[in-house]
């Protein structure tokens, strides 16, 4: 194999497939990248056996052939090459040299014969998603799966689908995270469970331009993500997702509309006084259309009012700060509405079309704190 391409497209399509790499595995060849030319293609691909990406880079094709190399060396010695035209060889052995300038490299790679490549997947009648959209739905979701891994089925997101409408749902037991998008055309009603590590990563790979177009497919097993020159493969969280809907209500006591930057704002304020190990709560009263947050704990206390118009019984409830504010720092519109029904009962945090719902459980409170 030998093969020339620029050194900026070359460290950006390795920095793409690294996000494949396992940071501990029984298995050597996980920890290495293929390189292979064929077909007028330079491609790079890892795999870690949950997650998948092959993606391409520009460059010539001198021979064709293919080499998997230690994707932590590879990556590393690509980084710190100049900025310049790199020529990447190998021998019958899989010694693998890199050239760029004056610098010469000479690695050990391997067959890639073990490697286990991408299984292909049918692509028909995919999800069409702008990589905005997709991008943003993430952004706006992912905060609140579950690190448990003991409890697989937190640790993704519910992505269904029923007819032109996609709806998007994560939760950690505390709280749960729902965005609905309208889609362009319908589809089969589908529900599947994505894992919250691929989403991120996903995230972290699209432009989050408005006019590029990501095609999502689905099979039993696994999806897969199709943009620009990348594919990204992930297995599916297999199981049934929780029944969510039973969880909505639209009942409540108390209504307010508060300016979400002056509330965040508020909370962020209030959190300088919190150590992580306190888990100390940020307490609410809401009394005759006054908004006053307020909290208490070894370092200091803290209170102030904010402006809101309110519907409905006064409340005193307390928050995990942290549940507020992941919420109210993806939401875009200027004005929030929350509802709340009593201060053991979950709050709402949702527009009025619904096209996002934050439900956050409340905490134990001593109203004298």
């Amino acid at each position: 194999m030998k093969i020339q391409c620029q050194k900026s497209d070359l460290l950006n399509s390795v920095n793409i497939v690294l996000k494949a790499i396992p940071v501990k595995t029984t298995m050597p060849i996980l920890e290495c990248l293929v390189i292979e030319a064929k077909n007028n293609n330079i491609k790079l691909i890892a795999n870690d056996m949950e997650l998948g990406i092959e993606t391409l880079v520009k460059g010539t094709i001198i021979e064709d052939g293919n080499v998997a190399i230690n994707a932590k060396i590879f990556s590393e010695i690509v980084r710190r090459l100049p900025e310049n035209e790199v020529s990447i060889s190998t021998d019958s052995n899989y010694m693998t040299e890199i050239i760029c300038e004056k610098a010469k490299f000479n690695v050990s790679g391997i067959s890639s014969e073990e490697f286990p490549y991408l299984p292909n997947i049918e692509k028909e009648k995919p999800l069409v998603l702008s990589q905005f959209a997709l991008k943003e739905v993430i952004r706006q979701t992912v905060f609140s799966i579950s690190d448990n891994e003991n409890n697989k089925i937190m640790t993704g997101e519910l992505f269904e689908i029923k007819d032109s409408v996609l709806r998007v749902v994560s939760l950690d037991g505390h709280r749960i995270s729902i965005r609905k998008i309208e889609l362009k055309d319908s589809y089969e009603d589908c529900k599947i469970i994505i894992p919250g590590k691929t989403l991120n990563e996903i995230s972290k790979i699209l432009s989050g331009e408005v006019s590029s177009l990501v095609n999502i497919y689905f099979t039993d097993k696994h999806a897969l993500f199709e943009f620009d020159d990348t594919l990204v493969l992930t297995r599916l969280i297999e199981g049934e997702y929780y029944r969510i809907d039973q969880m909505l209500s639209s009942d409540y006591e108390t209504k307010i509309s508060i300016n979400k930057k002056e509330l965040q704002n508020c909370i962020e304020r209030a959190s300088l006084l919190i150590r992580e190990v306190d888990k100390k709560p940020v307490i609410i009263n809401i009394d005759k259309s006054n908004f006053e947050l307020r909290i208490n704990t070894a370092i200091g206390s803290m209170n102030e009012e904010i402006d809101i118009v309110m519907e409905g019984k006064d409340i005193v409830i307390g928050f995990n700060p942290k549940f507020l504010l992941d919420a109210l720092r993806v939401i875009d519109e200027e004005t929030v509405d929350i509802y709340l029904i009593n201060a053991k009962a979950p709050c709402f945090i949702r527009d009025k079309d619904q096209s996002y719902i934050y439900l956050i459980l409340p905490v134990n409170i001593n109203v004298a704190d």
